[in-house]
């Protein structure tokens, strides 16, 4: 008899012994072992998806029947950031194929390059973050079901049907539900409409800890989905209410751009270091190209042979991050993009790179051009805030399959939009593109005219979900990860993996160790507490960086899991927020 083994962020339902009251970082250093086992695993933002995930796995079903539940249990159970109101991308290794497929949204077909600036060519106040206006072309109805017409195993019904339990069920309120419903933050977004408030939060206030939200109208728009696949969404119910509740509040969506959606499979973008080989997202996600990026120039740069912790990994990393990041500037849609993946990943572009830092100075942003004879006007240091935001999930199945699968409605509850007769929120991806070419946008990042909003144009992300390998045959140890957390999902991702390989870190120690990140812009070293000491700190102030501690509210959360030489799998989830592990053991 299989049975499932599910690790939540708060308790453990188990067959091993873990002490629930404790972090990850207190288990590790209490010298616990990570949730593991023989079987499948899944690791995702929640406990109750990687549950469905689990279950999937154990009625015989493979990583990508298990992506997809997962991903579709998580716009149940996860409603600020689960989604089949965003868009994402996947890559995937299944029986020994690479693939990876890109259901990013689009932007409407009625969308214009100005359609946020004033008379003036100044961007309006939330119009690319808050209200339809924001909304890109969902992307996730169509993608997943396109995942799995390509590598799935079990009936479509089969892998719909456990989410659309639990929105019949209703989803249970809990203390994180209850907190990022009533943050001051979102709550901007929120209640401009009274749609969401009617929902989520009636009477002005976020639903008691414990009761019950009911989500008829998104078990409605499963059961379509289930029955006839995304057309049931685009062509049915769910698809006119999106087109009349945006319309009410001046969106451009409608039904004929849902129906027109195609999601696109793309070469996954390759590159090896330390050992390794990986595989991320290309264009129109820049998560894949940092990460490759990257990882060329800290190999050129003698990374490995730094001290732990020392301020001279943490100066090369941030060296390196800013470069890539600096160069994400050309980056967009393959269709207008002014660089390729390719051209920033070319060795003598790498050698170049590595050839500008300074192992012991820090170069200033602004000298730090994203493209030869490129020197554009960069704003004051600051930043907006940045929420968590997004969701990624990570599955191998028994045979060594894996799925590393990002999702996204940008911030949290996306434009603040709930759609009666839909049962889902909006996402305010457009605020990805370009929107002022030039400026930052909610992330902070700076973007070129490459990135300018076009109607059907996919506007450029972060996301990166990744998988990396070393050996060959059975005893190939395999890793699938990628993070929540807009512009630092990428620099999440590579110091995870850097832990992994080179330090010889557990799952769980890597996903707890605190990280560097530099964006380019502004111009900041940023690094979490605990990952510089005093001296490390001095130094890197002596070498010219400006740092700063990232607060608790702005840092990404990784999930992954790992495969062994000896088969074992390890599923992990960032002690950093909501997390849930589950391993399938036979």
């Amino acid at each position: 008899m299989r049975r499932i083994v599910i690790l939540a962020a708060v308790f453990l339902l188990s067959l091993t012994t873990f002490s629930p009251s404790l972090s990850a970082r207190d288990r590790v250093a209490a010298g616990e072992a990570p949730l593991s086992g023989q079987g499948g695993a899944v690791a995702a933002n929640d406990e109750r998806a990687a549950r469905v995930g689990a279950e999937i796995l154990s009625r015989g079903g493979n990583a990508v029947d298990a992506a997809v539940a997962t991903a579709l249990a998580l716009a149940v159970v996860l409603p600020e950031a689960g989604n089949l109101g965003g868009g994402g991308f996947a890559v995937v290794r299944m029986n020994g194929q690479l693939a990876a497929l890109d259901f990013r949204e689009v932007a409407p077909s009625a969308a214009t390059r100005d359609m946020f600036l004033d008379e003036a060519g100044v961007p309006r106040p939330t119009a690319s973050t808050i209200g339809p206006l924001a909304s890109g072309v969902p992307g996730s109805p169509a993608g997943l079901y396109e995942l799995h017409k390509r590598f799935g195993r079990l009936k479509w019904a089969q892998v719909v049907e456990p989410a659309e339990r639990l929105a019949r069920q209703g989803l249970e309120v809990d203390a994180h539900l209850v907190k990022v419903l009533g943050d001051p933050d979102n709550r901007k977004a929120l209640d401009r409409f009274v749609e969401t408030t009617d929902r989520w939060l009636p009477g002005g206030a976020p639903p008691a800890l414990g009761s019950r939200v009911r989500l008829p109208e998104l078990a409605a728009t499963l059961a379509a989905y289930r029955k006839q696949g995304p057309e049931g969404i685009a062509l049915g119910p769910a698809g006119a209410a999106l087109e009349a509740t945006s319309k009410k509040y001046g969106g451009r969506l409608t039904a004929a751009d849902l129906a027109a959606f195609r999601p696109t499979w793309r070469e996954p973008l390759r590159f090896s270091a330390f050992g390794w080989e990986m595989a991320s997202m290309s264009l129109p996600s820049s998560g894949g190209t940092i990460l490759g990026q990257t990882f060329g120039l800290l190999e050129r740069l003698g990374y490995a042979t730094a001290p732990r912790g020392s301020a001279l990994r943490a100066h090369l990393l941030g060296e390196s991050f800013r470069r890539a990041y600096s160069d994400r500037f050309r980056l967009a849609d393959p269709a207008s993009t002014e660089v390729t993946s390719a051209q920033l990943l070319e060795p003598a572009w790498l050698d170049r790179r590595a050839a500008s830092i300074d192992k012991e100075r820090a170069t200033r942003s602004g000298d730090v051009y994203p493209w030869p004879g490129e020197r554009p006007a960069l704003p004051a240091a600051g930043g907006a805030p940045e929420p968590s935001d997004t969701t990624h999930l990570s599955v191998i199945d028994r045979d060594g399959n894996v799925v590393a699968l990002t999702t996204t409605i940008n911030d949290l509850f996306g434009c603040g939009l709930w759609v009666p007769g839909a049962g889902i929120f909006l996402n305010n991806e457009m605020d990805d593109f370009a929107t002022a070419p030039g400026k930052p946008n909610t992330w902070g990042l700076i973007q070129g005219e490459a990135n300018a909003v076009a109607p059907g144009k996919k506007m450029l992300s972060s996301m990166s979900p990744t998988i990396a390998w070393r050996g060959v045959g059975k005893s190939q140890e395999v890793i699938a990860l990628g993070a929540r957390g807009g512009a630092r999902i990428p620099s999440a991702v590579v110091n995870v993996l850097l832990a992994l390989m080179l330090d010889g870190a557990s799952l769980e120690s890597a996903l707890a160790q605190p990280r560097i990140h530099n964006q380019w812009q502004p111009e900041r070293l940023e690094y979490e507490p605990d990952a510089l000491d005093e001296a490390a700190r001095a130094e890197l102030v002596r070498r010219g960086h400006e740092i700063w501690e990232n607060p608790v509210n702005r840092r990404a959360k990784v999930f992954a899991i790992r495969r062994h030489a000896d088969g074992t799998v390890e599923a992990g989830a960032d002690p950093r927020g909501p997390r849930g592990v589950a391993v399938e053991r036979r």
